[in-house]
């Protein structure tokens, strides 16, 4: 299934012939599916090793903790061997990859990080399930810090604007609209659940540069990116909503490549299912463009899942290389999902490809790859070709390892608080209560001069009782600015400090 002689490809295996990936093509996106157990996690390591060989980077969310095992060398096993030599794979070596470990929490990897300013609002209230109404409340408040050259860089930011803004509803609301209270305190208590699942640690600076992703090796051998995603997994729509952000990111980033002969990058989205349970129609319609075009950026998307339906029809008809792993078919249901993973296939005269799903063994897969013109080749029953590198996790000490001789070691590993809009809006309220209490300084020395300009031998009550009248407003009025004051930053604060994880 190689186009030519002059593209080789990604070797993915042998069935009837050798069937391998054409890197012309490998930006058509892809899909690989199966039932647990039937090798798709070694399927996806296989097209990891043969990117990086290829010289192209490779991002990879590694969901059970077992894939970081790419930057090792595998342990050459008698079946292992066996595969090779069924399906003619010479030479067959073992050898790990240059492997860069990613987590968002910073623990087994280099910490990962954006700015609320950078996810933006649609993400956001994905992120943080927000109804229509909490949506446009949010969207407000992205609006007020852009016009306000406020930037949103963590959970204090954001907190500290949707305070302000309820502060000043009565004074936005004829430029912006209505201002829900009742809605900013559902994004406040929102705000604080996400803080509980960790997102503290994501929302903060220094933020990811993307450009990290996209290295190169000084043996020329694409990076590839793993991300520890076994805990993140556990805050399934964090895990989702970063997965969609990094990917919007690299389609702005990235200026338009044309039809490269090999991918800038390659993105591997395990559990894709999350990506699309419960998904807006809106985000929906953003994801599925984002996918059709970031394809002419030089970036290959390939999803990973168990059900070949978890993928909408609307992203599912733009994955152009397929590699299906045995689906089990107990029930009605599971059988009209064979029956609609088989008509995705282009057929093959030598076997029915909705019986040859359910027969699979571990290690096979039905195999379909784009090849000259991007025309769909027919489908292969394939035997994969067993990875160089370790099948299985890492070691705490290798892992450590790992991390150190990164060449992004140091770049990531402390969080930097700067000046951003929870600065500038107590800078503002500091200025105000600054600004109140000369005010009332200054009425207090006029009351006073007038006070002395009095004759002493005076002898009207009523200016007297004028003065008197003078010094108790000066005192309400500076008891008013006090309070004020006093209001509008222990507002702030405790907004604040009551949302603090500590």
């Amino acid at each position: 299934m190689n186009e030519q002689m002059s593209d080789p490809g990604i070797f993915v295996g042998k069935g009837e012939n050798p069937v391998s990936l054409t890197l012309k093509y490998a930006n058509r996106h892809g899909l690989i599916c199966g039932a647990t157990g039937t090798g798709k996690t070694v399927t996806l390591q296989i097209l990891a090793e043969g990117f990086s060989d290829a010289g192209v980077p490779v991002f990879i969310s590694d969901v059970k903790g077992d894939v970081a095992g790419l930057s090792q060398a595998g342990t050459m096993k008698g079946f292992l061997q066996e595969r090779a030599e069924t399906i003619g794979l010479e030479p067959y070596d073992m050898k790990g990859y240059p492997t860069v470990l990613w987590d968002l929490f910073g623990k087994q990897g280099h910490p990962v990080r954006a700015t609320i300013t950078d996810m933006g609002p649609l993400l956001l209230a994905r992120l943080l399930g927000l109804n229509d109404t909490q949506e446009g409340v949010l969207v407000l408040a992205f609006r007020v810090a852009d016009d306000e050259g406020m930037l949103l860089l963590d959970l204090k930011d954001l907190r500290a604007l949707l305070i302000n803004i309820s502060d000043r509803r009565q004074e936005l609301q004829a430029k912006y609209g209505n201002v829900s209270p009742s809605s900013i305190g559902a994004i406040q208590r929102k705000l604080l659940a996400l803080e509980e699942q960790g997102a503290d640690q994501f929302f903060a600076e220094p933020a990811l540069d993307l450009n990290d992703f996209m290295r190169t090796a000084e043996d020329g051998r694409g990076i590839i990116n793993v991300l520890a995603a076994d805990k993140l997994m556990m805050s399934p729509k964090l895990y989702a909503t970063f997965l969609l952000w990094m990917l919007s990111e690299l389609f702005e980033m990235l200026p338009e490549a044309g039809d490269p002969d090999k991918p800038k990058l390659v993105f591997f989205f395990d559990e894709a299912h999350l990506l699309f349970e419960d998904c807006p129609p809106a985000l929906l319609d953003k994801v599925e463009t984002v996918v059709r075009l970031i394809r002419s950026k030089g970036v290959g998307v390939y999803f990973v899942t168990q059900n070949p339906m978890d993928v909408p029809d609307s992203v599912s008809s733009q994955l152009g290389n397929r590699i299906q792993h045995a689906l089990r078919a107990f029930t009605p249901k599971e059988r009209k999902v064979i029956r609609a993973a088989a008509e995705t296939f282009r057929p093959n005269p030598a076997f029915e490809t909705i019986d040859v799903i359910t027969e699979l063994g571990i290690g096979e897969a039905l195999v379909s790859t784009l090849m000259s013109k991007g025309v769909p080749g027919v489908v292969e029953r394939t035997l994969i070709r067993p990875p160089s590198s370790r099948m299985g996790p890492l070691t705490a000490a290798e892992r450590k390892k790992t991390i150190g001789a990164s060449p992004v070691a140091g770049t990531y590993d402390k969080t930097v608080d700067n000046r951003s809009a929870y600065e500038i809006l107590g800078e503002r309220a500091e200025k105000a209560a600054a600004e109140a209490r000369k005010q009332a300084e200054r009425e207090a020395k006029q009351a006073e001069k007038a006070k002395k300009a009095k004759t002493s031998g005076s002898s009207s009550a009523k200016p007297r009782s004028r003065s008197r009248r003078q010094s108790t407003t000066q005192a309400v009025l500076k008891q008013v600015a006090r309070t004020a004051t006093n209001r509008i930053v222990s507002s702030l604060m405790r907004g604040i400090l009551g949302s603090l994880k500590r």
